[in-house]
């Protein structure tokens, strides 16, 4: 196993798995769906029912893509997108570590999903077997912007959040 291919490896087992394991929390965890809708809701994503399944399942198939090493980088772009949503609705405004809210976690990921995109699946990987290797400036790029276009097209239509008192025009 060259070094290369034992690195993309370990990031698809480390990141993809991780990744379905938040997904399938949103749908089964505690709360249900259900309960992710409420916490959408506070967030103010709206409609709040549609994007708990949304993030759910794109967390999901983005684990399993990632964890298969199938279709690169279009897995780590909804990585991407998945984590600057995060980013911008729950954890804004609550400094660096995740600990107190704030974006540690989802610069972590965001940032290990475009690494990634760049390394490629590697050899031992769905992409690998059926030859389809992409890796490289390119696809790291790719998976950033589809990831960061997607997530800002979602909060410019459907981010409505509270205003707190000391927001509101007077």
């Amino acid at each position: 196993m060259k070094g290369h291919d034992a690195a993309a490896l370990v990031l698809r087992a480390t990141l993809g798995p991780m990744l379905f394991a938040h997904g399938w929390n949103k749908v089964a965890g505690p709360g249900g769906l259900k309960g992710t809708a409420g916490w959408f809701e506070a967030l103010g994503l709206q409609p709040a029912e549609v994007h708990a399944r949304m993030a759910a399942g794109t967390e999901m198939a983005a684990g399993v893509g990632i964890a298969l090493g199938a279709a690169n980088p279009l897995p780590a772009a909804a990585a991407v997108g998945l984590m600057t949503v995060a980013a911008r609705t729950d954890h804004r405004g609550k400094g660096f570590f995740v600990f107190k809210g704030g974006w540690e976690y989802v610069g972590v990921v965001g940032g290990a999903a475009v690494a990634l995109a760049a390394l490629g699946n590697g050899r031992y990987s769905l992409d690998g077997l059926l030859r389809r290797q992409r890796a490289g400036t390119r696809h790291a790029l790719l998976a950033a912007g589809i990831g960061t276009a997607g997530a800002a097209a979602l909060l410019a239509l459907c981010y409505r959040p509270e205003k707190k008192p000391d927001e509101t025009d007077q």
